[in-house]
């Protein structure tokens, strides 16, 4: 029976950040047998949509569009300055959805990228209900639009919010809106759920895209991680949305350092991308 899912790929395995020359990737993606691009929105002003839009339509591929959360982009800031410059931007990655015809946005909006703190309750509750407050507003603005959010939590390394899908169900249930789904990255993941199968089972059918790379950030199926059990908790809760291959290139270094990457993971992206896509479809078809 198998898995009846799309597979895509990040443009983030070969460059950063994203803008309109970055579509002279698409015909290489295609040619590799993937459905869809991952669109990983870092600065919206250096992508043209018509073009990106036209680049998809001519290579016959779908996309997804990821947001990009660093320190000016925090809706639980204690600066108001900080947390606009955040709404703004989820603003603009909303409009980038609408103009390339995706239905929703994902990534960690919650918080920005990196706050990994030992807070005080207090501060912790107050950081909370400041996510929720502002992801409500964010959700609001969603609906009007016909998009949906995917919240994506972040390993204990990068974030003190969001760890685990019980997180995010948590958070989700708090902020009470039929916009709010999630994603869940296989990377994160095997740091912090105990179970992959019942974690996605939780999730259920507020999961709308899955991110996966080996444990280490490679080639899917050089490492590992458990595929089976992903298998299962998809099979499950009868996931039929994407799933993607999230990682990096070493080459841009800003990007590498970020994500802390610090050697190449595959011989080669390509190889990383044409090889990790065998082995998923082998994967899901079973």
């Amino acid at each position: 029976m198998g898995l009846n899912v799309k597979f895509g790929v990040s443009t983030w395995l070969w460059t950063s950040p994203f803008s309109t020359e970055t579509t002279q990737l698409f015909k290489k993606i295609k040619d590799m047998g993937y459905d869809l691009v991952e669109i990983p929105v870092e600065n919206p002003d250096i992508i043209n949509t018509a073009k990106v839009k036209k680049a998809l339509k001519d290579h016959d591929l779908d996309c997804v569009v990821c947001g990009a959360f660093g320190p000016t982009r925090d809706l639980t800031n204690d600066d108001p300055a900080i947390v606009k410059q955040g709404m703004d931007y989820i603003e603009s990655c909303f409009q980038i959805c609408n103009d390339l015809g995706t239905s929703f946005l994902a990534g960690p909006m919650y918080s920005a990228v990196g706050k990994a703190r030992l807070l005080p309750e207090d501060q912790k509750k107050i950081e909370w209900n400041r996510a929720v407050e502002n992801l409500r507003k964010v959700c609001d603005s969603a609906q009007t639009k016909g998009l949906e959010i995917a919240l994506e939590p972040l390993n204990r390394f990068e974030t003190d919010l969001i760890n685990r899908t019980d997180d995010v169900v948590r958070l989700i249930d708090d902020i009470n809106h039929p916009s709010a789904k999630i994603l869940l990255d296989g990377f994160h993941m095997n740091i912090e759920e105990p179970s992959i199968e019942e974690a996605i089972k939780l999730a259920g059918d507020k999961l709308i895209h899955v991110q996966v790379s080996e444990n280490y950030r490679g080639t899917p199926g050089t490492g590992q991680t458990r595929w089976e059990d992903y298998y299962k908790g998809l099979k499950a809760i009868n996931y039929q949305g994407a799933i993607s291959i999230e990682s990096f290139t070493p080459e841009i270094q800003e990007l590498a350092g970020a994500v802390c990457i610090w050697r190449p993971l595959a011989d080669s992206q390509d190889g990383f991308a044409s090889e990790g896509l065998k082995f998923l479809k082998d994967w899901a078809s079973k």
